[in-house]
């Protein structure tokens, strides 16, 4: 008999059962037994091989058991006995040696830091240029809550940087002063936040989860004078952190490698310094109206574009940029933006600079105006659509860019011309943005774009729901360090210059088989009425695969009545046909005959899958980690 059979044996002994007490209907209490959690059985047949039927697993056989079961190939015996000091309390009465009971075993496999389902440190190429990898990337990163009324805030930047996000977005505006800058979801009723203050917390925060390169994308609405602001803001602020680029980029990216510990800066080209350029040249109707000509060099100057994204809503709401506005300036999405902003600017929805020459060599005719040094800051050109998403996709050589496109462009293109997209992203970064009309801070199915290569999906981090959980799910790989080396096959050629089709039918590549054991924890992270407030829950488990069509599926397991520490004991098989881009979604409820109650979820990308028995750690709806929920599952491919 095992030790921990003994000690069960010996509290019922003893009366040292626990219960749990319900009162009903004020009067009367209902009595509950709670069951201990101990090994399921196959801990204890595992235990049983690597210990040779003794009652101890030494050292070497507890090597074993990490080596061939658990697929831990690199482990050490200095790791078995560094792991085995954390779970053996050497005052135990009973040990004589370094040992581990079945119990031990049992407990060790419980701890997620140790035992977790994914590996936790950073383990893809690095040194590849951006355009192969995904960037986890936030969307209006300073915004609290929705989209027109929320306050701008600093706190969500340092929030979502310490969850290891790499592509932070700010709005710039100028003040109310016009002499100062202001972050803020424009054309809303949104509260402003200071753009010192977002630089200073971006600087403070970048690299506490993660060394690799933090993009900042700015959506600029500034004068040029304000830009030089920027500029001069920039450049103090980040000193040696921020990255200047080089002759090489207007080519090739750099690679997060070349880039850890930096900060770069993505925008579309100033205004000014593209007028400027221009100045002797004849200006096609085409590109600019008569009707949108300013009369003056100052007024050119200050031209600003319309926000890419608010561009692309069809309806979101209020358009004014701060809480002091009028009836009349509200009522119309489609004011003009002079109207809002003043006379010091035009309204211009022309990208004029996505035909600009190339703009790393400067002509020596070309005297400096206040915009420049701005413009020397940016590394990675950004352009939105101008003819068209297709024109957009066009191969563009010697030109490193990023382009954006709405969730709504992207599945039209992908519907109609998806081998475009993922040649594109060969060679450009390719961003998408939500659409405008999810005002509530929703977020998109992220996984169409994912598979034609686009590496910044934008999302709202402040948000909550399955699509934003399949984004922390994707960015728990490789360390959570926000880069994910994309799959080869989307970065390769076939023999006739054919690219990956997430359409075509493909053969199982491999199968994988997902038993859930139990879970725990509950009691301690919930009130005792929580779920019920006459009995313990009634806790089962849902499983489901995202990836492409074919990879698509949901399993359950049955539900297990009035206890705190269910036990399932449930396989699931999985055949997947592109596992690269699989994810393996979890998420646990509490039965009840009116409405399903939420218990935790995680998800997990099936690349990253460490075979074996693990513990898996469940978040709240927000992502936030619970302190003590967990499952213990056992993954395994065949």
């Amino acid at each position: 008999m095992y030790q921990d059979d003994e000690n069960r044996d010996q509290k019922k002994k003893n009366g040292n059962e626990k219960y749990s007490y319900y009162k009903m209907f004020g009067y009367f209490n209902r009595k509950f037994k709670i069951n201990e959690l101990g090994p399921p059985d196959d801990v204890i047949d595992v235990f049983k091989l690597y210990s040779k039927d003794e009652k101890e697993m030494l050292p070497d056989g507890f090597l074993r058991f990490l080596i061939e079961f658990q697929g831990e190939e690199r482990v050490t015996i200095e790791d078995v006995e560094r792991f085995m000091g954390r779970v053996i309390d050497p005052a135990r009465s009973d040990l004589t040696r370094c040992a581990f009971t079945v119990n031990d075993l049992f407990q060790y496999l419980l701890l997620d830091d140790i035992n977790g389902p994914i590996k936790t440190e950073a383990h893809h190429d690095m040194t590849a240029p951006l355009q192969h990898y995904f960037i986890y990337t936030g969307h209006n990163s300073y915004l609290t809550g929705n989209q027109l009324s929320s306050d701008s805030s600093e706190k969500p930047i340092i929030k979502a940087l310490q969850k290891g996000v790499r592509g932070i977005e700010l709005d710039l505006w100028p003040s109310n002063t016009k002499d100062g800058i202001n972050v803020l979801h424009g054309r809303t009723l949104t509260t402003p936040v200071t753009l010192h203050k977002c630089l200073k917390s971006i600087k403070e925060h970048a690299f506490e989860k993660s060394p690799y390169p933090v993009m900042i994308t700015l959506e600029d609405h500034l004068t040029p004078s304000l830009q030089a602001k920027v500029a001069e803001m920039v450049t103090s602020t980040f000193g040696d952190m921020l990255y200047y680029p080089k002759e090489i980029d207007k080519e090739q990216f750099p690679s997060p490698e070349a880039l850890k510990n930096q900060i770069i800066l993505s925008t579309k080209q100033p205004k000014e310094y593209l007028q400027s350029k221009n100045v002797d040249k004849e200006r096609s109707s085409d590109d600019e109206p008569e009707d949108q000509r300013s009369n003056s060099d100052e007024a050119a100057a200050a031209a600003v574009a319309v926000d890419e994204e608010a561009a692309a809503a069809t309806n979101e709401g209020c358009t004014v940029s701060n809480r002091d506005c009028t009836k009349e300036a509200c009522s119309s999405t489609t004011q003009p933006l002079s109207k809002i902003l003043g006379p010091g600017y035009e309204d211009n929805d022309d990208d004029s600079d996505d035909d600009v020459d190339d703009d790393y060599i400067e002509d020596e005719n070309y005297r400096p105006q206040k915009a420049l040094e701005y413009k020397h800051l940016i590394a990675i050109r950004a352009y939105k659509p101008k003819n068209g998403t297709r024109n957009a996709l066009r191969d563009d050589p010697g030109k490193a860019k990023r382009l954006s496109v709405s969730e709504q462009a992207l599945e039209k293109a992908a519907n109609d011309y998806g081998d475009e997209i993922v040649r594109f992203t060969q060679k450009y970064i390719l961003r998408v943005f939500p659409k405008g009309t999810r005002v509530t801070s929703t977020n998109f199915k992220p996984l169409t774009a994912w598979m034609h290569g686009a590496q910044m999906v934008a999302f709202n981090m402040q948000g909550y729901g399955r699509s934003l959980w399949m984004m922390h799910g994707m960015f728990r790989s490789n360390g959570g360090c926000g880069y994910i080396r994309k799959p080869a096959f989307l970065m390769g050629r076939g023999p006739n210059d054919e690219v990956f089709d997430p359409k075509a039918e493909l053969p199982v590549k491999k199968t994988l088989k997902v038993k859930v054991y139990m879970g725990d924890g509950w009691r301690l992270d919930f009130s005792q009425t929580h779920f019920d407030s006459y009995s313990p829950p009634d806790f089962y488990t849902k499983i489901y695969m995202a990836g492409v069509s074919a990879d698509v599926a949901k399993k359950r397991t049955k539900v297990i009545g009035d206890d705190w520490t269910p036990v399932w004991n449930e396989e699931f098989t999985f055949p997947l046909t592109v596992p690269e881009l699989a994810l393996l979604g979890i998420v646990v409820q509490e039965y009840d005959v009116d409405s399903d109650d939420f218990a935790g979820q995680t998800c997990l990308p099936v690349a990253e899958l460490r075979p074996g028995i693990r513990v898996v750690p469940l978040y709240n709806k927000k992502g936030e980690k619970y302190k003590y929920v967990k499952l213990l599952m056992r993954f395994s491919f065949v």
